[in-house]
């Protein structure tokens, strides 16, 4: 079916209530990693989304929080001008009902952008009915929402209605992206983050956040093969020796773990290689985050 119709939307929202899941659960398709680690997305994704005669744009945000670092206040950068330019804010929540700091001031940005916004309830699988009435007059009270719809990124529940909520904000137009475009996102971005999200499931602490990955050899073989060399950046030498691990263990865990999602991502073999380097405070150079992408 033709696109006749199109709608930019941009998911917000505070760490891990679950915005990467959704935007993947929405594409149908992994293209942002998910951990239980707040601060896990750190740019802007777009996803993509065809549905009869209209296409959907959904931008993926970092979590709202506090900054600590020059990277933090990029992140938040790349949130706020999220909200903004796009047809409807998706705010997404966490059943709870009590209207939290971050959600009070992502709604004072999106007050002050004029912009139309969806409520998004999500994780309603692990809340009573009874309790997620009381999570929809709370925010009700806090924002007049143009709908509120309750879903699970998790069981796909509510995803649907969600979509045809976000329909009536779309507007006559060409489709901005081809068939078979999931995201914006290039397939080197894609396999970095594969790499950092799997250090971030596998190590402790501070040491995922202190991470950067860059993919310094991208090549194909005539057979299909993909071969990869992969730089782990750390901040401290002590964080470089729990990377790697004892006799190499964790860093050969971590590449295994990536290769493996890689392939899929791919479809075909991978070979990868990984290799530690030590960048103290990148955090806060100007020069390194704009260096790993992460500033325009």
């Amino acid at each position: 079916m033709e696109i006749i119709k199109t709608g930019m939307f941009t998911i917000a929202g505070r760490p891990n209530v679950g915005k990467s899941t959704l935007i993947n659960a929405l594409v149908g398709e992994k293209i942002a990693i998910v951990s239980d680690k707040p601060q896990t997305t750190r740019t802007r994704i777009l996803g993509v989304v065809n549905r009869g005669d209209t296409q959907f744009v959904f931008a993926d945000t970092p979590g709202f929080h506090k900054p600590r670092s020059r990277l933090g206040d990029y992140m938040m950068k790349v949130v706020r001008e999220s909200v903004a330019d796009v047809d409807a804010v998706i705010l997404a929540v966490e059943p709870t009902d009590r209207v939290g700091t971050p959600e009070e001031l992502l709604l004072e940005r999106i007050r002050e952008s004029g912009l139309p916004a969806v409520l998004a309830i999500n994780k309603i699988d692990t809340v009573k009915k009874t309790d997620l009435l009381k999570v929809i007059e709370a925010y009700r009270k806090a924002y007049s929402f143009a709908a509120v719809v309750p879903i699970s990124a998790r069981t796909g529940d509510g995803l649907e209605e969600l979509l045809e909520e976000l329909r009536s904000f779309t507007a006559d137009g060409p489709q901005l992206f081809p068939d078979g475009m999931t995201s914006d996102q290039p397939e080197k971005q894609i396999v970095a983050e594969i790499v950092r999200e799997k250090l971030l499931l596998c190590l402790d602490r501070e040491v995922p956040h202190g991470t950067a990955v860059e993919v310094t050899r991208f090549s194909e073989r005539e057979t299909g093969i993909i071969d990869l060399e992969v730089t782990i950046y750390c901040e401290k030498a002590s964080h470089k020796g729990i990377i790697i691990g004892k006799n190499g263990a964790m860093l050969r865990t971590v590449g295994t773990m990536a290769r493996e999602e890689i392939e899929k991502f791919m479809g075909t073999k991978v070979f990868l290689e990984t290799w530690v380097k030590v960048k103290e405070n990148w955090r806060d150079s100007q020069a390194q985050i704009r260096n790993f992408g992460y500033e325009a």
